[in-house]
């Protein structure tokens, strides 16, 4: 993600991590664990224990596919929906948790079977009429409806589902997904999705993956969609406006669309006629591109969304016009945050150094900064957030965005391609995100999986960088 060059960060292009409340959600709901059981653990966990967002998620099951079915009714801001959730079992269940917040729930079902349910928070605690055994494949399916409501995270953005005048701009980073959905709202548990959504005439709706058909009748336009990769929940989007749509093909014949809100195609027109050539630059620089369709949308937000665009899968989100150096930034998440994504938002740094590292790969091939000086720029600036906390160890939820991810992510990979050297150091460019292509990773396998690629001891380096407090001192 990227914040917005108006926002007062000393960097100005810097993606989203959320959580929250404007609404019923408050800070302290996301932070506090919930969890719910007995002594035999026959009752889902809510929360996974994410060290930043310890709420977020459940226990007990892993969601294999969502089937969203979306009717938006732009003038009430009112949203009927129905969740096709298929997940598997980990353990003995009785009953189990979803994330959704806000929205008002009908009925569930699970395995075509009335279920009991209740909801605490942001959680949607289901019991099926009967329990589930380990390893068992279930279908759940949630009726609910509502006007959703966006989220304030702790570092005072804005998420989830943000109305705007002509529609809703959708982004999830890290929570905003329950507004919208019942999940299991944590990037450790990804899978495909389905969506059918259905709009007014005149209006068009956007979601991840291809665009399987397209209906109108009765004054109402339906949208499918289908992603057919595994994707965290952060990174859906379902947004709705009156848009210029574009369709063409990249490299190798891949499919592009691209959403664009009039007010706001004069000044994207430049950056996005670039996306193919920077698909191209990048699928040289870290291997073939992970999906099967790439686009973008932008939307005219409301004053009040202070960030400039999120990685969703296929299509980022851009609030507001793009500049190339963004789109590059967003593009470059497809492979790192969208394919490969981290275990536990303490490793958003996994995201934010290679896509920032790509903004300095492409300056230098523009004729600009080369990676060292930009390196160097950083080490030599006065500017004190660079190092006010070590990337590998945020502390606290609103650090999830803050410079030090980023740039110190950044200048941690500089360091490692000067002691590994440019040969070795592209090789994990290109072998990284194929080793965990469409899976998670941390901090961990990342260190390991360098390791293997040098005889330099690399643990003093990424302890430095990645985990101690302070400005590390400069390698020579």
């Amino acid at each position: 993600m990227l914040m917005s060059a108006d926002s007062g960060s000393a960097v100005n292009r810097r993606p989203l991590r959320r959580c929250g409340a404007t609404a019923a959600l408050s800070v302290a709901l996301l932070l506090a664990s919930c969890t719910s059981g007995d002594a035999r653990g026959a009752a889902g966990r809510g929360g996974v224990g994410d060290p930043l967002f310890p709420a977020l998620g459940n226990g007990g099951y892993q969601v294999r596919h969502y089937g969203l079915d979306l009717d938006y009714d732009v003038r009430k801001k009112h949203l009927d929906a129905t969740a096709e959730i298929t997940a598997r079992a980990t353990e003995d269940l009785r009953s189990f948790q979803l994330d959704l917040q806000g929205l008002r729930v009908s009925g569930v079902r699970v395995d075509g079977e009335d279920a009991a349910f209740s909801r605490k928070g942001h959680k949607l605690i289901v019991r099926p009429a009967e329990g589930l055994r380990k390893g068992a494949r279930f279908r759940t399916r949630v009726d609910y409806d509502g006007t959703p409501q966006e989220l304030t995270d702790p570092d005072g953005t804005s998420e989830g589902w943000v109305r705007t005048p002509d529609g809703a701009f959708v982004s999830g980073e890290p929570a905003g997904s329950m507004t919208w959905f019942p999940g299991n709202n944590h990037p450790s548990d990804k899978a495909t999705y389905d969506f059918t959504i259905t709009v007014p005439k005149g209006y068009t709706a956007v979601a991840n993956g291809e665009l399987r058909s397209q209906r109108t009748a009765k004054g109402r336009s339906t949208f499918v969609w289908h992603s057919g990769r595994p994707m965290a929940s952060y990174l859906a989007t379902a947004t709705i406006g009156r848009f210029e749509v574009h369709t063409s093909r990249g490299p190798g014949g891949l499919p592009l669309y691209v959403a664009v809100d009039p007010a706001e195609a004069g000044a994207s027109r430049g950056p996005l006629a670039k996306l193919p050539e920077i698909v191209k630059w990048e699928s040289g620089l870290f291997g073939p591109y992970p999906f099967s369709s790439a686009g973008a949308i932008v939307d005219d937000t409301p004053a009040r969304i202070s960030w400039g665009a999120l990685e969703t899968q296929t299509k980022p989100v851009y609030a507001g016009a793009p500049d190339t150096t963004t789109v590059v930034h967003e593009m470059a998440h497809q492979w790192f945050g969208d394919s490969v994504t981290p275990k536990t938002w303490r490793d958003a740094w996994l995201n934010e150094s290679f896509a920032t590292y790509a903004e300095w790969l492409w300056a230098e091939r523009e004729g600009g900064k080369t990676p060292q000086q930009q390196f160097d720029a950083l080490y030599d600036s006065k500017s004190k957030e660079t190092w006010a906390f070590p990337p590998g160890d945020p502390g606290t939820p609103r650090n999830v965005t803050g410079p030090a991810v980023y740039d110190r992510g950044a200048m941690l990979l500089q360091e490692l391609r000067n002691a590994v050297g440019d040969k070795a150091f592209f090789t994990i460019l290109r072998e990284w995100p194929a080793k965990y292509r469409y899976s998670n990773a941390d901090a961990r396998d990342f260190i390991d999986f360098c390791q293997e690629h040098t005889d330099v001891d690399l643990g003093p380096l990424f302890k430095a960088w990645l985990y101690e407090k302070g400005k590390p001192k400069r390698e020579v």
